[in-house]
């Protein structure tokens, strides 16, 4: 806790009985208690858990999860980044995405893909693929679940969202076209 004459108080006190003097060093004694009351807080500020709401998507974006929705409860994003946060060393692998998964919808997850380590030459032909379950959206629409299921997926596998019952991603169309492309000669 610094004191309120932090500064004055440094000054011999010849200096401190001048009352022009102690009212000129005031001037910066208030611009620097400014300065140094934002540096004690800078981990406030970069803590998705306290930072100022206008800075939560922000945060989020300097680890690769800028799709947050901005109407979204504030308290939803604080979470979202947090748990991209938590879960960034293992992003793009099954571990990664089923813990990421987890903290985001608060339900069950299952996560099945193509991937694997193997030799060279010894990888399947088949393009890679993701096959995601989850029984909620931890509150989010099913838009923005997946925006953020996207940013966690590899670009170039193909992805299968379903939520309980329902599959949200690819769409059925979308579906469809992608079977006719992959059984085409």
């Amino acid at each position: 806790m610094r004191r309120d004459d932090w500064l004055l108080a440094q000054l011999p006190v010849g200096m401190v009985e001048d009352d022009f003097f102690v009212r000129f060093v005031s001037i910066f004694q208030e611009l620097a208690t400014s300065l140094l009351e934002g540096a004690d807080n800078i981990d406030s500020v970069l803590d998705p858990t306290v930072a100022p709401d206008s800075m939560v998507r922000w945060l989020g974006s300097w680890i690769g999860t800028d799709t947050i929705d901005p109407t979204l409860p504030v308290e939803l994003q604080r979470r979202t980044v947090r748990t991209a946060a938590r879960t960034l060393a293992w992003r793009g692998t099954r571990r990664g995405l089923v813990e990421f998964l987890t903290l985001l919808s608060r339900s069950d997850v299952e996560v099945e893909d193509s991937g694997g380590v193997y030799p060279e030459g010894g990888a399947p032909e088949d393009p890679p693929w993701v096959s995601i379950r989850v029984g909620g959206t931890g509150g989010l629409t099913d838009r923005d679940f997946l925006a953020l299921v996207r940013d966690q997926v590899p670009a170039h596998a193909y992805t299968e969202v379903h939520v309980g019952d329902r599959r949200i991603w690819p769409p059925p169309e979308r579906a469809d076209s992608i079977r006719a492309l992959e059984s085409a000669p």
